[in-house]
């Protein structure tokens, strides 16, 4: 039977958007673990675990926050939660559903809500694990006291979209060389544990040794960080503009990338992703 489609106005499409981009970011919550709390739980142990080992490690090593006096768990976990957050966002978005995914023969299911609900799925997890993770600290180890408690967050975004806007770009060329992109998604997780400068203090780094760091987003990010956590630190070398520009050029980019492979996606590929 033919009908007459009934136009809708932008609110109630962008409304219709983020119903389903909650739903999706829900399903993949949910898709972890049978169990949607110990779904939750091995994340949180996993930072957990993460930020244990790091602080053992640099007591063994005899490493210590040199340039910074304060809180050396909390130098620890402000490297550990924003490279968390920026990674685990990147791989959730090259991993979400392209558009030769059963799931965008629903309508009106389609990539831009895979993508949002990949992002906000893993900002949700990671914000829960931080927050139970800086609990127990509180609560077992010793007050905390951040400086800047809303710039440290606001660095924590800008590392979760940033690892968005790196994970389009990646998800773009991904349905035209997928073992390559499954590749350089791996290789960009495994440089960011040195190149992400959460084991050391960018201040005091030398000049030869910082134009290593200096062209990675999240270098920057966890610097400007812990420069609101700690009232006598200023992070001077680095500078939170700099990954904005980075985060919405690869945005761009990313998008324009994906719109072309979207227009020009075959079911065939399928079978190679």
């Amino acid at each position: 039977m033919l009908g007459n489609p009934t136009r809708r106005s932008a609110a109630a499409r962008a409304f219709t958007l983020f119903e389903l981009s909650f739903h999706a970011a829900v399903r993949l919550i949910r898709k972890s673990h049978g169990n949607a709390i110990i779904g939750l739980g091995i994340n949180i142990a996993q930072t957990l675990i993460l930020v244990v080992v790091f602080y053992a490690m640099f007591l063994l090593l005899g490493f210590t926050s040199r340039g910074i006096r304060g809180d050396f768990l909390l130098f620890v976990m402000t490297g550990i939660f924003l490279f968390m957050c920026h990674v685990k966002a990147m791989q959730a978005v090259v991993g979400a559903e392209g558009p030769t995914s059963a799931m965008m023969k629903h309508a009106p299911m389609n990539t831009m809500v895979a993508i949002v609900a990949a992002a906000l799925s893993q900002l949700y997890i990671q914000l829960l694990s931080m927050f139970v993770v800086l609990f127990l600290y509180h609560a077992i180890w010793q007050p905390l006291e951040v400086h800047n408690l809303l710039g440290v967050l606001l660095m924590l975004l800008l590392s979760w979209f940033s690892g968005v806007a790196i994970g389009i770009v990646f998800l773009a060329i991904k349905p035209w060389a997928p073992a390559a992109v499954t590749l350089m998604s791996q290789i960009y997780a495994r440089v960011n544990m040195v190149a992400s400068g959460k084991m050391f203090v960018a201040s005091m780094l030398p000049g030869f040794l910082r134009v290593y760091f200096d062209w990675n987003p999240l270098f920057h990010t966890i610097d400007q960080a812990r420069g609101f956590a700690f009232l006598n630190y200023t992070a001077t070398t680095t500078s939170w503009t700099y990954p904005l520009m980075i985060t919405a050029v690869a945005l761009v980019i990313g998008m324009m990338g994906e719109f072309y492979t979207r227009r020009r996606a075959s079911l065939s590929w399928g079978a190679k992703a």
